[in-house]
């Protein structure tokens, strides 16, 4: 597949990871954005919204680029998760998820301005935790970064520590769903 330069509107690095699984030369610029949670739209609207404000910023200044914004949602009934503030919340967060199905979804924005080509879809993935004593929820965030993780945890790290079940993108959980991003760059090949 042929495509124009490819800028990755984020700073996450496990999303560049992914990403290398299907692009092979990219740029990373981060999109710094600020991030909606608008009561009135729905967690995959949110996440559209915000992706399509990351990747719009580095467009703008890269017009010639096809840039790819991505932003993931945790959400356990109408709550969505955030990124924990510090660790007590991130502990919270894992406590309140425990033992219970939730939806990861991952909206994501494709950008080529020149061509006036632009392209928003979202993936949703059911995560099911096991049931987690305290001291388990401690002793996992002991070993990951939760801070800049919606839901405060990493699936690609100790995640069989945590998740009992996955229905659907693995790779959405972790930040991009790289299945269903391989098929919508077809339409940006050259």
């Amino acid at each position: 597949m042929k495509l124009p330069p490819v800028i990755l509107a984020s700073a996450s690095v496990r999303r560049a990871e992914l990403l290398r699984e299907i692009v092979a030369e990219f740029q990373v610029l981060p999109g710094h954005a600020e991030e909606f949670q608008p009561e009135h739209l729905s967690p995959a609207e949110a996440g559209l919204l915000n992706a399509y404000r990351k990747a719009r910023v580095i467009a703008k200044k890269f017009p010639d680029a096809l840039v790819i914004g991505a932003d993931t949602e945790v959400v356990l009934g109408r709550r969505i998760f955030g990124k924990p503030r510090d660790l007590a919340a991130a502990h919270a967060m894992l406590a309140d998820l425990e033992g219970r199905e939730h939806l990861v979804i991952t909206g994501v924005c494709l950008i080529y301005l020149r061509h006036h080509q632009q392209k928003l879809f979202s993936v949703t993935t059911r995560v099911k935790f096991k049931p987690l004593r305290a001291e388990e929820i401690a002793a996992y965030l002991a070993r990951i970064h939760p801070l800049d993780k919606a839901g405060a945890y990493a699936i690609q790290d100790h995640g069989d520590e945590i998740a009992a079940k996955i229905e659907g993108s693995l790779s959405n959980v972790v930040g991009l769903p790289v299945e269903r991003l391989r098929e919508e760059l077809q339409l940006f090949s050259r």
